[in-house]
């Protein structure tokens, strides 16, 4: 009787596993040598490592190398991080006042303004880094409010107001999906 099977068996020698191991031992020894993390001391007084090192005026420095893992971790952050600013933007847009503009003929634009406390108790529901998300939301220009921090209870009625980039930002969204529609 025949066995007619399809699975295939993987069959690896000794050797084989020895120098894969090998191989692998010796391309991380390379990594280490431009790790500056690394333990091993000596790796960074190497000639090849000392003609690679960056310099702080130099581009590229402070960044990690293109294409290496740590590039796509920290790209993929930031993807995550802009969705969030995005999400708190909203959430101030749809919870908050419409002011300003008050005399008709003023150059003021309309804002959008919510109370800080209002806005934790929604926001705190999707996600607990409602200050952090505020943080960098101010830094990026699309928020403003005073102080350095809000601190959840002692700054509940501190407005946070949503500025004219995040607001045309989100018309220009509006528009194109009103557009797409029709």
């Amino acid at each position: 009787m025949e066995n007619n099977d399809d699975r295939t068996v993987c069959v690896t020698s000794v050797k084989g596993l020895k120098d894969n191991w090998q191989r692998w031992s010796n391309e991380h020894q390379e990594y280490q040598k431009d790790n500056p993390f690394s333990n091993d001391r000596g790796a960074m007084v190497s000639a090849t490592a000392q003609q690679q090192r960056l310099q702080r005026d130099e581009d590229g420095y402070g960044r990690p190398q293109e294409g290496s893992l740590t590039e796509q971790r920290g790209q993929d952050a930031h993807i995550h991080i802009s969705r969030e600013v995005e999400e708190l933007c909203q959430m101030i847009r749809d919870i908050g006042e419409s002011r300003g503009g008050g005399d008709g003929g003023s150059e003021e634009r309309p804002v959008v303004t919510v109370e800080f406390g209002k806005l934790f108790e929604h926001y705190v529901n999707i996600s607990n880094k409602v200050v952090g998300i505020l943080l960098r939301a101010r830094k990026q220009g699309l928020v403003s409010f005073e102080g350095e921090m809000l601190w959840q209870g002692q700054d509940d009625r501190v407005l946070i107001t949503l500025l004219q980039k995040a607001l045309m930002f989100f018309n220009k969204v509006f528009q194109q999906i009103t557009k797409n529609d029709c």
